[in-house]
């Protein structure tokens, strides 16, 4: 679909096609996790839970600096398709690409370097230390993968093939599902099983994306690159919200993963390991809702339809918050089985720990989901400073005082409640910023 496709399309059908196909990409790539959480936790038990939800905050960042890359460099690319600036959109592709190569190779040798210091600084101590480290250990040395896919599947997307997007990420995860089944239950493979399996997934889904170029509608493609430091910064600016989100995430969990084994230990840790993985299948969604509305908004933006830009985002709102409440209430009612799921060794305290954290951790998707739409659309729309400001909020400048006020209060309550408290607050200024740009839209449009 060309950008002119976009804009003359009508804007509902443009909504479906592209959030539905974005959104099951983004549900693919949580299962990553999700499914090594399953099977890690039923064919190793509760340490290797614990050992994989120490890691996971290192792999929020390595799939953060691809989501960076990636949305800023393709929401820039969609703005240069929108003013048929057709030169101009390869340079952005190649040179993208080109820095992601770099990233992911310079992510692999530091983390090897310093692998020890980095998962004990994580929490990882006693029996759960060689665990993590056989895990980790091999993810590191995929690590451009991770960030190569994140960047293809946001340019594949953008240049009209959201399906083959799609399909490589769906592709690739259920790959990640039979392999982990077959590497951890036939193969006996443990914690390195879990890592390879979850390694060969990206890998998949580029050998699928690679079909692009056979996709007659094609633009996208590699040029020269005059190296420039504008469109360099421009595509951090933009991505940065993208990273900030998933940084966060990886940095709640791990500041959690400190306050919880202080007041439950490792079994603590483990029931937030189950919370925290379910949860990253949420926030995938509510993600790939936002990734979904970009390249529609973006091209409008760059045809200055103000209108449709004002439209899509009441779409993408109203999504959210349906979803948001249907996560809620998931969790309220099959906590039980969520937990039995996770719970092979039949731990009473585990799933106690699990349950009560379900329905109260889960109450901040009422919020979640609209806040994360949000920063999509303002990078979508080229406002990289209220889509930075949001992030910064609901990821760091909130979230970490609240977690030691509230635990010091309600202990493992309020571990619980921080989330919620932490999306309810952010939706405030949400909410006005949002305000803010309908009377500027609406004064434009009146000019």
């Amino acid at each position: 679909m060309k950008s002119t496709d976009l804009i003359n399309q009508p804007l509902h059908k443009s909504f479906i096609h592209y959030v539905s196909l974005s959104l099951f990409s983004m549900l693919g790539l949580s299962l990553y996790i999700l499914a090594d959480t399953f099977f890690i936790a039923n064919g190793v038990g509760q340490d290797g839970l614990t050992a994989l939800n120490l890691v996971i905050p290192v792999y929020n960042v390595l799939n953060g600096l691809g989501l960076m890359l990636g949305m800023g460099g393709a929401t820039l690319y969609a703005i240069s398709q929108g003013k048929n600036e057709r030169e101009e959109s390869r340079q952005i592709f190649t040179s993208t690409l080109i820095i992601g190569i770099g990233s992911g190779i310079m992510f692999t040798a530091l983390g090897l370097l310093f692998i020890d210091p980095l998962l004990q600084m994580l929490g990882a101590t006693g029996n759960i230390l060689p665990l993590a480290k056989n895990y980790f250990g091999i993810i590191l040395l995929f690590s451009v993968f991770f960030v190569v896919n994140n960047i293809a599947v946001c340019f594949v997307r953008n240049d009209g093939n959201p399906q083959l997007a799609m399909t490589g990420m769906l592709v690739g995860s259920l790959a990640n599902i039979v392999l982990d089944y077959l590497f951890i239950f036939p193969l006996e493979m443990g914690m390195e099983g879990a890592a390879l399996a979850t390694a060969t997934s990206p890998i998949i889904s580029l050998l699928i994306l690679t079909f692009h170029k056979r996709f007659p509608k094609r633009q996208l493609a590699f040029s020269t690159v005059n190296w420039k430091i504008n469109p360099f910064l421009s595509t951090l600016s933009i991505g940065f919200p993208s990273f900030i989100t998933e940084f966060s995430s990886g940095l709640v969990i791990f500041m959690f993963n400190i306050v919880i084994l202080e007041l439950s230990g490792n079994v603590g840790v483990a029931a937030y390991g189950i919370i925290a993985n379910i949860s990253l299948v949420c926030v995938a969604i509510f993600t790939g809702i936002g990734q979904g509305i970009q390249p529609i908004v973006s091209v409008n933006f760059g045809a200055k339809k103000h209108t449709n830009i004002i439209r899509l985002m009441t779409y993408g709102f109203s999504t959210a918050l349906i979803l948001g409440i249907l996560f809620y209430g998931i969790g309220l009612v099959y906590s039980d089985n969520i937990t039995q799921w996770f719970n092979s060794e039949n731990d009473a305290v585990l799933a106690a720990i699990t349950k009560k954290g379900i329905a109260l951790y889960f109450m901040a998707f009422l919020f979640m989901g609209l806040n994360i739409v949000s920063i999509a659309f303002f990078s979508a729309v080229a406002k990289p400073k209220q889509s930075f400001i949001l992030s910064l909020l609901r990821g760091l400048i909130l979230v970490i005082p609240l977690l030691f006020i509230l635990s010091s209060f309600f202990d493992l309550t309020g571990v619980w409640l921080t989330l919620p408290f932490t999306e309810g607050l952010t939706l405030l200024l949400t909410t006005y910023f949002i305000f803010r740009y309908f009377k500027t839209s609406n004064r434009n449009l009146l000019e």
